[in-house]
C-alpha cells in the first residue's frame, strides 16, 4: 500500500462508526447530525429518529442542557475537548449516569461541529435516589472532586447554598459523611 493512501475505505469507516461498542454522535450547533446504533439504543431511540434532533432531548431538563453546555463551551474553546460524567435521560424517562467525551473541529466555534462519545456507566454507578436539577449538578461536580467553594463559583450560587444541597444529598443517599456521599455518587460503595 502506498503511504499516501488511506488505510481504510469510506465504507470501512462507516462500519467502524456504526458498530462501535460505545455511543457515537456527530453534532452541529448541538443538533444531532448522525449517531450510531449504540448511541440510539442507550437513549431508547433508533438512530434515524435522532437525526436532526436537539441534544436537549437527551438531558433530564432543558436547564441542564444549557448549563452543561455553558460549562463545556469554555473548556472546548481552551482545549478543543470536553469530558465529564453526568446524569442523562432515556426516552422512557429513566435517568442514568453517562461518561461523555467530545472533540470540536474548530476551537473558535466549539459547537459548530463536534464528535461525541457517550458511554452508559449506570451498571457501576446507578442513580439511587430522585434528585432535583440542582442536586444533579452538584452531584456531578462532587464526583469530579470539586470543593464547595469551586461548585459555588461554577454554578454562581453561594457556598452556603451548596452546603444546603449537599446536606439534602446526604439525607437522600442515606449516608452520614461527605466521603460516603461522594463514594455513593461515584458508585464505589
Amino acid at each position: 500500500m502506498h503511504p499516501c493512501e488511506p488505510p481504510f475505505s469510506g465504507s470501512d469507516l462507516e462500519l467502524a462508526f456504526d458498530l462501535a461498542p460505545v455511543g457515537l454522535c456527530v453534532s452541529r450547533d448541538r443538533v444531532i447530525q448522525r449517531c450510531n446504533e449504540a448511541f440510539g439504543s442507550m437513549f431508547g431511540y433508533a438512530p434515524q429518529e435522532l437525526a436532526g434532533a436537539s441534544m436537549s432531548v437527551l438531558y433530564p431538563s432543558v436547564e441542564e442542557f444549557h448549563r452543561i453546555g455553558e460549562r463545556g463551551l469554555q473548556v472546548m474553546r481552551d482545549s478543543g475537548r470536553y469530558a465529564d460524567e453526568r446524569i442523562m435521560k432515556h426516552r422512557g424517562g429513566r435517568l442514568f449516569w453517562c461518561h461523555v467525551a467530545g472533540r470540536s473541529l474548530d476551537r473558535e466555534d466549539p459547537f459548530g461541529c463536534a464528535v461525541w462519545m457517550f458511554e452508559d456507566i449506570s451498571e457501576r454507578r446507578p442513580v439511587i435516589a430522585p434528585l432535583t436539577v440542582r442536586e444533579r449538578e452538584i452531584a456531578q461536580l462532587l464526583v469530579e472532586g470539586k470543593t464547595t467553594k469551586q461548585i459555588a463559583r461554577i454554578l454562581g450560587i453561594s457556598p452556603r447554598t451548596v452546603d444546603a444541597h449537599r446536606a439534602r444529598l446526604m439525607r437522600k443517599l442515606k449516608v452520614r459523611t461527605p466521603t460516603e456521599m461522594v463514594s455513593r455518587l461515584a458508585g464505589i460503595s
